[in-house]
């Protein structure tokens, strides 16, 4: 039954990314792309009901594999995949009526989204710690062809350095990925079973410690570079601030969280094979660094989508130090965290979105008054922000407070450097974000009506959340975090 309900997943994108590929120039192209998301969400669903209610599971001669964990990753990807397909579409013909986009680049858009989509999905499922960096390094490509979409120098030069920084950091992981394979195959013998996670699963306290030790750094260097990490991450900021706006809602929402997956992954057999908290404390000091630094660049920035694009950094941060800690609550608090900020922030870049089409600039100090323009847009810019911001009630505040009360009870002397760090990014934030919401300005309205209920749907289960945990959800995240050890 799993092997069906996997294959619908994986087949609805790579069929959908087939036929825009043939079919994209369409006028209902935009149609098709929402439906074949809407399709892989379906599907997710149904995967993930089985796999709460049976536990782990194995498909295809072991080389996927499900349980509590990545499939709320794959469920939490198609949603916000699916939403943003429901954005793209008045999204990108009010970019192709302002001359931004000709029909061409909108064929490549709309079938590279399906493939990038089923990429992540791939990486998120497999079993096989090389399929896992293959799907990540096509997912590479297919968002470097989405990043370039617009065709500037400033794009272009966006795109070429996340293939260069990313393409280096890919490499990295692969070398991660050999050493892995060596510290198995002792073991396990040769053959693709020494790559299988769930194998190495099970005899991960018979693997070679200092491989181990050394497969890890590699492997955290490698997919940190994905996962915006500081010093890892400026190819994030040019990625946001260059690409079009939906492919920074999905960056920042789900590429990050697949390839923090892969880490984490790693992270459950290094743990094993050294009962020590070598790989936490590795993940607490990138974490802890990438709060900090993100805070500090949050005030110098200009750019509106640079500045969610480090805030994306200040939380990835955020959530890596939180693994990194270890133990049920502190990994709860992570998978909440994950989960509020891939809602919280790809709702922030709907709303962004929307709001530079209307300024005609990304530039701050030139977006004016955005409530007077369109109220629905500057209260769901608005909304975002103190969402993001872990204002209460909403769902960030919750997660944060937990991964804070955390830190004050295992590593005291992080709880300063994580509250002035927050304190930074807040009040550099809400500085920027007031006048341009309630600002005079003398901006037209949009051509057409914006997408604005991916916004608020995504605002509302954010403060859902915040007020109240469903218990199934809260069962299925401890579930999750006792899987991560």
């Amino acid at each position: 039954m799993i092997d069906q309900e996997l294959t619908a997943l994986l087949l609805y994108p790579l069929l959908g990314g087939l036929l825009l590929a043939l079919l994209g120039a369409k006028k209902w192209a935009a149609e098709l792309n929402s439906l074949m998301s809407f399709c892989t969400f379906a599907a997710s669903v149904l995967l993930a009901i089985g796999v709460v209610d049976s536990g782990p599971q194995v498909a295809f001669s072991e080389q996927f594999f499900i349980d509590q964990f990545n499939v709320f990753l794959v469920m939490l990807t198609t949603f916000v995949a699916f939403t943003t397909s429901l954005f793209s579409r008045p999204y990108m013909r009010i970019e192709q009526e302002h001359g931004k986009l000709s029909t061409p680049m909108l064929h490549l858009y709309y079938s590279m989204y399906q493939l990038f989509t089923f990429t992540m999905l791939v990486a998120l499922t497999a079993n096989n710690m090389g399929i896992i960096w293959v799907a990540m390094e096509a997912a590479t490509l297919t968002t470097v062809l989405l990043v370039s979409l617009y065709r500037t120098p400033a794009s272009l030069e966006a795109a070429w350095k996340y293939f260069i920084l990313c393409g280096v950091g890919i490499a990295l992981a692969l070398f991660g990925t050999i050493l892995l394979y060596f510290a198995a195959e002792r073991v396990l013998g040769q053959g693709g079973d020494a790559l299988l996670w769930t194998h190495l699963n099970q005899v991960k306290t018979e693997l070679e410690p200092t491989v181990l030790k050394l497969a890890f750094v590699f492997l955290l260097v490698g997919y940190g570079t994905k996962i915006g990490l500081v010093p890892l991450h400026s190819w994030l900021p040019d990625a946001h601030a260059e690409g079009p706006t939906p492919i920074s809602a999905v960056l920042s929402g789900l590429l990050l969280n697949v390839a923090l997956c892969a880490v984490m992954r790693s992270k459950v057999l290094v743990d094993g094979s050294l009962g020590t908290h070598f790989a936490g404390n590795l993940m607490m000091g990138f974490g802890l660094l990438s709060v900090v630094v993100a805070s500090l660049f949050l005030s110098r920035q200009k750019d509106l989508k640079r500045m969610f694009a480090y805030s994306s950094v200040e939380h990835m941060g955020l959530i890596t130090f939180a693994f990194g800690m270890g133990g049920p609550v502190a990994s709860f608090a992570a998978l909440l965290h994950m989960t509020m900020h891939s809602l919280t922030k790809s709702a922030i870049f709907f709303a962004v979105g929307h709001a530079v089409q209307t300024a005609g600039t990304q530039q701050m100090a030139n977006i004016r008054g955005i409530l007077q323009i369109s109220p629905t847009i500057g209260w769901g810019l608005l909304l975002g922000t103190f969402a993001i911001l872990g204002m209460p009630p909403f769902g960030v505040f919750a997660s944060e407070f937990l991964i804070i009360s955390t830190a004050m009870h295992a590593y005291p002397w992080t709880t300063p450097f994580l509250l002035v760090a927050l304190g930074i990014a807040f009040s550099a934030i809400f500085g920027k974000i007031q006048p341009i919401v309630f600002g005079e300005t003398t901006a037209k309205r949009l051509p057409h009506s914006p997408a604005l209920l991916p916004v608020f749907s995504h605002l509302l289960l954010v403060l859902i959340f915040g007020l109240y945990m469903p218990l199934y959800l809260a069962n299925w995240y401890r579930q999750a975090a006792a899987l991560l050890g």
